[in-house]
């Protein structure tokens, strides 16, 4: 597993992109109203607007994502292990995602990323 992505979900996503692009000395490579998004190394650094959440979606909380290359086969490697998915594996317009909480609750997403979206 690498690391792949850190998101941070927020109401203030000005005043956060100004923090970032001062602590890493680099504008966002993307970025609008509701999002930005820099890169450290090979590790994006997502800055989103927190939504509202949709019955039976995905939350729009913090998480850290990192990459594999068979989701699939890692929530089964995983679910072997007694890790159960909160979200088991299916493909979004980012590529396919999985998604577990760690025993403090906080979200850990397993992705494969498609190559048109790979930084």
């Amino acid at each position: 597993m690498k690391l792949a992505e850190i998101a941070f979900f927020t109401d203030r996503v000005a005043p956060m992109t100004d923090f970032y692009r001062r602590l890493f000395g680099v504008d966002p490579v993307a970025s609008s109203e509701s999002m930005a998004i820099f890169f450290v190394n090979d590790t994006k650094i997502f800055i989103h607007y927190k939504y509202a959440p949709t019955s039976g979606g995905l939350p729009p909380e913090n998480h850290q994502a990192f990459m594999v290359e068979d989701v699939d086969r890692v929530c089964k490697q995983l679910m072997e292990q007694g890790l159960v998915p909160e979200f088991p594996p299916q493909d979004f317009y980012w590529g396919r995602s999985a998604y577990l909480r760690d025993p403090d609750g906080h979200q850990i997403e397993i992705m494969r990323m498609e190559k048109s979206h790979a930084g």
